[in-house]
């Protein structure tokens, strides 16, 4: 039996239809409208003056509340919102901080402080360093020597918890309460000295404190024999981004500390935050 003719093809007509890009510009339209709901949700809960409730969020959004339910679960999983366990209310998480301080590049932050530094280092005479957060600690972006003979062992890049270095201690001293819950529930505490505070109680007092007074203090937690004074560098919001330590040898350590390195350290850490951006407040 004869085979079937074929059809012509018309001049210039390709062999098969061109693949239609509908389905493909749905399924972007459909990410981008997903993700847009994503963020507007997580604007709100920064916006808000205390934290919000999934019922507050779906009011003020206009979305479902199993819409809303979604969101915020997708944003607790990814640390962007926090969860008060008790109340279920929601305000920014530890990983939105980090990200948020990471905006400003680790070398412009160094430019930044760069000079602060040197007065600080210069007014002391002890080691001053700028760190900043990185997961569950801190890092050392920048070190000035001691101009003295006994200095620190530590270096760029060194890595300090958050729970006994004074530069953790005063990073999360500036951070929401529920924010601060958030990261030491993460953080596995040991002991490094006799000094550590391992208790999570006391910690979270000591915090306080150190909140009130505006600088942290390592009374020889992570090295004997070195005590050290930390404060904060606040970001244009307000929310923390570094601090600033000065270590000093136990044997050296002046009589008047809170003239001889809080005072200073505080006007350092001022002067980067001013720096960067507009602070709410004056340091007292």
């Amino acid at each position: 039996m004869p085979k079937p003719a074929s059809p012509k093809r018309s001049a210039g007509t390709s062999a098969a239809p061109a693949e239609s890009t509908e389905p493909q510009e749905s399924a972007k339209a459909t990410g981008t409208a997903a993700f847009s709901k994503f963020m507007a949700v997580l604007q709100l809960v920064a916006d808000a003056t205390e934290p919000q409730s999934i019922a507050q969020l779906s009011r003020a959004s206009g979305y479902p509340r199993p819409t809303v339910y979604r969101i915020v679960g997708a944003l607790i999983s990814e640390g962007l919102v926090v969860e008060n366990p008790r109340t279920g209310a929601l305000t920014l998480g530890p990983r939105l901080i980090s990200l948020a301080s990471r905006s400003w590049g680790r070398s412009d932050l160094r430019i930044a402080a760069a000079e602060a530094l040197k007065v600080l280092r210069d007014t002391t005479r002890e080691t001053v360093h700028l760190a900043v957060p990185s997961e569950l600690g801190m890092v050392y972006i920048e070190k000035l020597e001691s101009p003295q003979a006994v200095r620190m062992a530590s270096r760029i890049g060194t890595r300090v918890t958050l729970y006994s270095s004074s530069v953790g201690k005063a990073y999360l001293s500036a951070l929401p309460e529920a924010q601060r819950d958030a990261l030491l529930a993460q953080v596995k505490i040991e002991r490094f000295t006799p000094n550590t505070v391992t208790d999570r109680k006391q910690l979270r007092l000591e915090l306080e404190q150190t909140a009130a007074r505006g600088y942290a203090e390592d009374r020889e937690e992570n090295e004997p024999q070195i005590f050290c004074y930390g404060a904060p560098i606040l970001g244009p919001d307000g929310t923390p981004v570094a601090a600033i330590s000065v270590s000093i040898p136990l044997f050296r350590r002046s009589d008047t500390p809170l003239d001889t390195y809080v005072k200073p350290l505080r006007e350092a850490c001022q002067a980067v935050s001013a720096a960067i951006g507009p602070v709410p407040g004056e340091l007292l």
